[in-house]
């Protein structure tokens, strides 16, 4: 990279839909800065599943070796820092990093993920990505068979256990309160002996973020082996909102079927902009980003 500041294309986030972009405009030969602060959302999930050919892949693995492959394409750069501040001039989108550093870009790629707002439930962040889980596909399978709870509530729990009932027959929905099912959904869970706990969840007690019993502020105790949660979440970064990108009703980064955001030259792809959070569906339509940004570059250009 030298000294170079100014770039065709800044992709903020340097996991999968970020390397992936930045893999597709590398081979373009576009001039391509990636901004990194090394902290991704699954950093304490011990294996990746559902990715064809990186079946049970530790995560870490993968982008490690993701990066190495996309670092090789000569006008691609790295930068491990974290982008803080954003802003569009005549000159482009100037992004400014927590070392006060300022880069400039013709288009920007946010591939930022999302933050989980983690309960105030004692060992739950602990147990986050390893028995304490978010998505059957990405990790139902693991624990087929086994004691599963779901933390959730109403549509979501119902969402969640007729996905989860085809892998286990002992599931409890944990609703951490009065429970908000109607008369149709009680009948389907009778039907399936899905148990209704309405105690409040205060403790995980776990090893090394596997599971054992689940604490109620009653003092009672259930055995479990993994648990479903659906978290609240917010944007890991800022800056999209700044540069007045639109969010969706969920909170997502709101995208075109090219992963265009509502703001001219400005992308997202990966879990910032889709409720499908996997690592393969991150590297699928960070893919469609870096070839759509292209395209505009190239539109522009010839």
């Amino acid at each position: 990279m030298g000294n170079n500041k100014n770039f065709e294309v800044i992709i903020i986030g340097g996991s999968y839909a970020g390397l992936s972009a930045a893999m597709t405009l590398g081979r373009s030969l576009r001039n391509v800065l990636i901004i990194d602060g090394g902290l991704p959302c699954n950093r304490q999930t011990p294996h990746s599943h559902n990715f064809i050919t990186q079946d049970g892949i530790p995560p870490a693995e993968i982008s490690s070796k993701a990066k190495l492959q996309v670092l090789n394409y000569e006008t691609v750069s790295f930068v491990e820092d974290f982008a803080i501040k954003g802003k569009k001039s005549d000159k482009g989108f100037h992004i400014t990093t927590e070392k006060g550093i300022e880069f400039i870009g013709k288009k920007i790629i946010f591939a930022t993920g999302i933050k989980d707002i983690m309960p105030n439930i004692k060992g739950f962040s602990e147990c986050w990505g390893i028995s304490v889980i978010h998505c059957p596909y990405c990790h139902g399978y693991e624990f087929k068979g086994q004691k599963t709870g779901i933390m959730a509530n109403g549509d979501k729990a119902i969402h969640v256990a007729s996905l989860v009932n085809n892998l286990t027959n002992t599931i409890s929905i944990l609703t951490s309160g009065k429970e908000d099912f109607n008369t149709e959904q009680l009948t389907k869970l009778n039907k399936h002996t899905i148990n209704v706990v309405e105690e409040e969840v205060t403790e995980i007690e776990h090893s090394n973020g596997h599971i054992s019993n689940l604490i109620f502020k009653d003092g009672s105790k259930m055995k479990f082996d993994a648990v479903y949660a659906a978290l609240p979440f917010k944007q890991h970064s800022e800056i999209p909102i700044s540069l007045g990108c639109e969010l969706t009703e969920q909170g997502y980064i709101k995208v075109d079927s090219f992963q265009k955001t509502t703001i001219e030259g400005v992308f997202a792809c990966g879990d910032n902009s889709t409720m499908m959070r996997s690592v393969a569906n991150a590297v699928a339509n960070g893919n469609i980003a870096g070839a759509m940004v292209n395209m505009e570059l190239t539109h522009e250009q010839f």
